[in-house]
């Protein structure tokens, strides 16, 4: 991927030294490198469209692979490419041409203008000056959709095959309120875990995560209006000792999110959340800990 005069990774897999737990992190929407012809294709200015990003979450969560967790990150933005939607989950008003019948163009998030390839950042403004061709969203999902999630499967079934489970965490952010900035009667909580209402993931895992959040100070809720989305949903098989759990972050605990910046709260936060996982990995996990020794 290109950005500006600099060659940057489409995505990046952040290993530990050594892998002691069976836990893996995803951070698939803080992607914040937009490409020079992504930028000159829209209507929008690249402030307008870093809002869709799940800003510097994979910041947050960098302390994992030091807690001995791989980290895997995608450098692309969001409004480029969703890799949390279905690989061919299409707007056929986004294009010039008529799609293939294999595409999937009828489904609630496309009807909110967030398929594979958004038509809009935030549910509000359009990106696209004009139509796209459907060979440009079939060159966009080859070139980052499908390496990315080859790139997580493999991190994933070397995980399960090392230990005989795994857990995937998937790091996303939310606005701070539902109304729009700020707006205190519908101020959403400070986390969200989603386990697509108990059939990604067994309970208790997600117990005991909620459970350490509290114990942080931290007001948490489950699956509304976050569930989890295709990565939670395709990767989450109990049945094989596959697991999934989404974390949505109030975007308010740590970030300007007019400004699109840090807020004095930010490290205090990624410290609260390297703690809650530094003990959600040690009491939850013991057995497959010892096992890597």
């Amino acid at each position: 991927m290109q950005n500006g005069d600099r060659n940057i990774a489409d995505f990046e897999v952040l290993s530990p030294h050594q892998q002691i737990f069976p836990v893996v992190f995803n951070s698939p929407h803080s992607g914040r490198h937009y490409p020079r012809e992504f930028i000159a294709a829209s209507k929008l200015n690249k402030k307008s469209l870093r809002s869709s990003e799940d800003f510097l979450v994979d910041k947050l969560f960098a302390a994992m692979p030091t807690l001995g967790c791989p980290l895997l990150k995608a450098n692309f933005p969001r409004a480029f490419l969703d890799v949390n939607r279905e690989p061919w989950e299409l707007d056929p008003k986004m294009f010039s041409d008529k799609l293939p019948g294999f595409v999937t163009t009828n489904s609630i998030r496309i009807a909110g203008g967030l398929g594979t390839i958004a038509r809009k950042v935030s549910e509000r403004q359009d990106i696209y000056r004009k139509k796209l061709t459907f060979e440009q969203a079939k060159a966009r999902i080859e070139h980052y959709y499908f390496p990315y999630h080859a790139a997580l499967e493999q991190v994933l079934e070397k995980t399960g095959k090392q230990f005989g489970q795994v857990l995937l965490i998937d790091c996303h952010s939310m606005p701070s309120s539902i109304g729009g900035f700020f707006s205190r009667q519908k101020m959403r909580p400070d986390i969200i875990l989603g386990d697509r209402f108990g059939a990604s993931c067994d309970q208790p895992y997600v117990d005991h995560l909620e459970n350490l959040f509290i114990q942080a100070g931290l007001n948490v809720t489950r699956n509304r209006p976050y569930a989890g989305g295709y990565i939670t949903a395709h990767y989450g098989r109990p049945d094989r000792a596959w697991h999934v759990i989404q974390v949505e972050i109030n975007r308010g605990l740590y970030m300007d999110e007019k400004n699109l910046t840090r807020s004095k709260d930010f490290e205090q936060l990624q410290g609260q959340l390297t703690s809650v996982f530094t003990k959600f990995l040690n009491e939850m996990t013991p057995a497959a800990a010892i096992a890597a020794e």
